[in-house]
């Protein structure tokens, strides 16, 4: 088959490496692949190099960008309906929010039989307005009539789209977002040298986060819930792996606050560093207050890490609570600090959660059996397995 994904911007993040292995798995499978995707801009790094290096095309689409402008959006729909006119591919595979939205128009006005979604995260969420959330439920319910199938990267999210009545439940399947699931289980095979580099002595135990530092990430509740284990000895250290608009604020309160001593902040990493800054580690915090499935979870966790993570959308489908993670109450600092205390002072809850459902966790996110799963999609797709949904307006 020829297969068209489109997907809004090629930086560094769990959709784009989600989307590149599926490109890669398809392409080495037989079928003919086809990357659209508009220029990486912004401080999360580009993947687009990566992506080149693929044996599937690549192709940039000016105009096709994170923010909303009518004129622009307008243009990259057009350039994506003339090329779509021009490839007449089997299916159009579409991910993230804008793209999302323009892919599938562009794939229906040009004609394109098969149209497949993939929700890494919904566009709508508690931190926006009620305004903003409708004008983009509707938009979401409007493309949705025209999609013969939606993936999604958690169950959580289906439940989240089918309430606020974007489609039937029978549109919406769940493909664990895959990844090269090995490195993760080698991790500790780095752990001496990394800690050395990264100045960390043989007792410190060391609280990890990699994200974004960016609003809604929940940066700004960690370093509240550090501020009363400032006390705590100097062996507990934290390690920020990422980068974003709001490092400069997050740098300068911990200043501040003093605790700047204690935080190593690396900035961005390639997405295969992640595994060695992950066996620096000894825990892995993730305080995000919104995502579809955070892949850093999963990743801890093969990586012989317990995590905290706020209880949001997709978490408690890997994290289960008390075993081999602590999940908190979203905006609760409180509790967060207590386990990451609880974590700090118990080396021997830190090894027993760690090591819990590594193995299940292995073949849950193993990116061929994501490649699989998409690809028997595609088949039942052609083969008339699939109906088009007919809604009715919300």
């Amino acid at each position: 088959m020829l297969i068209c994904h489109v997907i809004t911007r090629f930086i560094v993040g769990g959709a784009q490496e989600n989307t590149l292995l599926t490109c890669d798995y398809l392409q080495r499978q037989g079928h003919d692949v086809v990357l659209l995707t508009g220029p990486a801009e912004g401080a999360e790094g580009s993947m687009l190099e990566r992506a080149r290096e693929g044996s599937f095309r690549v192709e940039v689409v000016d105009g096709l960008q994170r923010s909303i402008n009518p004129l622009r959006d307008l243009s990259a729909y057009r350039r994506l309906r003339s090329r779509l006119r021009r490839m007449r591919p089997d299916i159009v595979h579409t991910h993230s929010s804008k793209a999302g939205v323009i892919g599938r128009l562009a794939a229906r006005d040009a004609g394109v039989p098969h149209i497949v979604h993939t929700i890494h995260g919904l566009p709508f969420n508690r931190l926006q307005s009620p305004y903003v959330n409708a004008l983009y439920v509707r938009l979401e319910h409007h493309v949705a009539q025209f999609t013969d199938v939606m993936l999604a990267v958690a169950d959580a999210m289906i439940e989240q789209a089918v309430a606020a009545g974007i489609g039937p439940r029978w549109l919406f399947h769940t493909v664990y977002s895959g990844m090269q699931t090995q490195p993760y289980l080698n991790a500790a095979d780095h752990r001496d040298a990394m800690r050395a580099k990264l100045g960390f002595g043989p007792r410190d135990v060391v609280i990890g986060t990699i994200s974004r530092l960016s609003p809604g990430k929940g940066h700004p509740s960690l370093v509240d819930a550090m501020l009363p284990l400032a006390s705590t000895p100097g062996t507990l250290k934290f390690l920020w792996v990422g980068d974003g608009p709001l490092r400069p604020m997050l740098e300068d309160r911990l200043s501040r606050l003093g605790l700047a001593d204690r935080v190593t902040l690396v900035g961005l990493a390639p997405t295969e560093d992640i595994p060695e800054y992950l066996s620096a580690m000894d825990v892995l915090v993730h305080p995000s207050y919104w995502e579809g499935l955070p892949r850093t979870l999963p990743q801890a966790l093969l990586a012989g890490l317990p995590v905290v993570s706020f209880d949001i959308d997709g978490a408690r489908e890997v994290v289960r609570n008390g075993e081999n993670g602590f999940l908190i109450r979203p905006g609760d600092v409180e509790r967060l600090t207590w386990a990451i205390e609880t974590l700090y002072s118990t080396p021997g809850l830190r090894e027993k959660m760690g090591m819990r459902f590594r193995e299940q966790l292995a073949d849950q996110f193993d990116a061929e059996r994501m490649g699989e799963r998409i690809q028997q999609v595609y088949r039942d797709l052609v083969q008339g397995r699939y109906r088009r949904p007919c809604l009715a307006n919300p």
